[in-house]
């Protein structure tokens, strides 16, 4: 039997995934370890290594398709000694293959088949992401009692189960329609979002019945209600509020869905607070002079490193995180994380949306170590090229918006991290000391801490450590 290749699970996340490009074309041989396709999730493109060896006899999700689910099968391998060319692809997607026509095969009774098992390739680095490969060792017999999507083009049967994305389901129930009478183009029909528009700009739908009444039945004894979080309105009735023709219409990208509800969650579910201080930088400023000026150069002129200032505002934070290690935790529902290392990472802005790479050992690292992985991990976030594991986990991060003149600002946590470290601008400041007027250059950081895991004392005397490290920072270099 052909083994199936399906839609991987890239992150723990990862829910649905573009199948950008394929590597390998029907009839190529695939081997172990070959790389045969390239998927873009919300935060990166990945390349996808094959786990079975074989022909790649039928790709079953053209390349540039969008939004595949996660286990659904995109193509199909010929084990050893199967014709390529009698392998079909099944009626719906993520099913075993049709067997090839035998003749004249004598009828013979059958024991069920057992269900055929995934055989997962991890991806190394992320324990929870597997590649979600599966082999058919024997096709399924009798009937199938699965619902079969529409076919494309073809209004779904009322009553039948309704193959639709989130949104489009969301906008036909908004506009009171019943979304089975719409076509749709998708993937196997699946109704899309265009698919509803153009349904209620052409008229072709029909009022979605209305709900049966059920039958009352006994209430259950009285709980405490939850906590319901907010609702926001939807596309439709904010469009509503404003004269057709006066808007564009942006839709989301898988990255920019993905910000959008991590930001809601952190600030719906996270107890922010905020602590404020103001940094001096004139030593810093200087040291950081002298070791620019003391790197080696090339044949061309051009510098080993040249360090930032955000190069040792990560290594301070790292630092100083070894120095007040009850800061250095992230919130795990029923408990904290205590972290042994110093895992900073470091918001990185991209095309539609950001990346935050992490920086691992920090606190081990030189501030050229430092610098030399920022500027790697940033032009390959900007690139999409990041590995999952190297912009997951980590205890804190710093955003710094300095070079866009923002003075103070108040950055929002990624959970699990309990903290993040916003900086602001440097600049001349007119200062009081001794009894005098002086000018100096300093800036303002603001620590957003999670109140579970760090409270204000804590996430005081975590500034205090960094303030001292940031104001005489030949302590980062010993």
């Amino acid at each position: 039997m052909p083994i199936n290749i399906l839609m991987p699970a890239l992150s723990p996340t990862m829910e649905k995934g573009n199948l950008a490009k394929w590597l390998k074309k029907e009839g190529d041989t695939v081997k172990s370890g070959d790389v045969i396709a390239e998927i873009e999730t919300d935060k990166a493109t990945m390349e996808v290594e094959a786990v079975d060896e074989g022909i790649l006899a039928k790709i079953v999700v053209p390349e540039g398709t969008a939004d595949v689910p996660v286990n659904e099968l995109i193509a199909l391998i010929a084990a050893e000694g199967e014709d390529p060319k009698s392998v079909t692809a099944p009626a719906s997607g993520g099913g075993a293959p049709a067997p090839a026509p035998k003749a004249e095969a004598a009828p013979a009774p059958a024991a069920p088949a057992a269900a055929p098992q995934p055989q997962a390739n991890t991806i190394q680095g992320d324990p929870n992401a597997h590649m979600s490969y599966a082999r058919v060792d024997q096709a399924p017999e009798g009937p199938a009692t699965a619902a079969k999507p529409n076919g494309a083009g073809q209004p779904q049967a009322s009553g039948s189960r309704v193959f639709a994305s989130p949104l489009a389901k969301r906008i036909a129930r908004e506009a009171g329609v019943d979304i089975a009478s719409i076509q749709g183009s998708g993937p196997h029909g699946r109704v899309v979002e265009k698919d509803v528009r153009a349904a209620l700009q052409g008229g072709g739908t029909k009022p979605a019945a209305a709900p049966v009444a059920a039958a009352p039945t006994p209430a259950p004894a009285a709980k405490p209600a939850a906590p319901q979080l907010a609702q926001s309105m939807g596309a439709e009735q904010v469009k509503a509020m404003f004269e057709a023709g006066t808007y564009e219409e942006v839709p989301l990208d898988g990255m920019r869905k993905t910000i959008a509800k991590r930001l809601v969650e952190s600030k719906q579910t996270v107890p922010h607070f905020y602590l404020s201080l103001d940094c001096e930088l004139d030593a810093l400023m200087a040291l950081r002079e002298q070791i620019n000026a003391a790197a080696g150069k090339d044949k061309d002129g051009k510098p080993a490193y040249k360090l930032s200032v955000n190069d040792f505002v990560i290594k301070a934070l790292a630092i100083a995180l070894q120095r007040v290690p009850a800061a250095n935790a992230v919130w795990a529902e029923d408990r904290i994380l205590k972290m042994k290392h110093s895992d900073v990472g470091v918001a990185v802005a991209i095309e539609g949306g950001l990346f935050t790479p992490v920086v691992r050992k920090a606190e081990q690292k030189t501030l050229t170590a430092i610098s030399a992985e920022v500027k790697d991990m940033a032009g390959r976030a900007r690139n999409r090229r990041l590995k999952p594991e190297e912009y997951q986990g980590g205890s804190t991060a710093v955003s710094n918006l300095g070079m866009f003149g923002i003075k103070n600002f108040q950055a929002v946590i990624n959970p699990p991290q309990g903290t993040i470290l916003a900086v602001g601008a440097g600049e001349s400041r007119v200062v009081v000391k001794n009894g005098a007027p002086a000018v100096i250059q300093a800036m303002t950081v603001t620590l957003s801490c999670d109140h579970r895991v760090v409270d204000g004392a804590l996430g005081a005397e975590l500034l205090a450590a960094f303030k001292q490290l940031i104001e005489s920072p030949m302590g980062m270099l010993v």
